[in-house]
């Protein structure tokens, strides 16, 4: 478990996968921005199950193994990342963070059981 800002402890994340590319750069247009938006693999799943697989914020809390509430800060954050990079022409890295259940690629691969990423 890692402490939070204020003394909690945060809870792992179960993931399903890790994405085999881990950063995206805009090309085109009037030179690209410096600035790189970091993305956590947890809002990364949380982007997945709730855009790709349409599962309901419930089931997808269920998933992670987290209450609908720490899915919903994850979700938005996660969405407001993207929007500010897309928008701004910022670079996207997704990087690691508190999960359990992971596993690299399509997820068919086994993978560490629990890790700091």
């Amino acid at each position: 478990m890692v402490r939070c800002r204020r003394g909690r402890y945060r809870c792992a994340r179960r993931i399903e996968n890790i994405p085999a590319v881990t950063f995206y750069e805009p090309t085109g247009g009037s030179p690209p921005s410096t600035e790189v938006v970091e993305l956590s693999y947890v809002e990364l799943e949380a982007i997945r199950l709730i855009d790709l697989e349409k599962l309901t914020q419930e089931q997808a809390a269920t998933r992670m193994g987290i209450s609908r509430r720490s899915f919903w800060t994850d979700l938005a954050s996660a969405r407001w990342k993207i929007a500010h990079a897309l928008v701004n022409g910022h670079a996207i890295r997704m990087v690691g963070g508190h999960c359990s259940g992971i596993s690299r690629g399509n997820g068919n691969q086994g993978g560490k059981e629990n890790a700091k990423i």
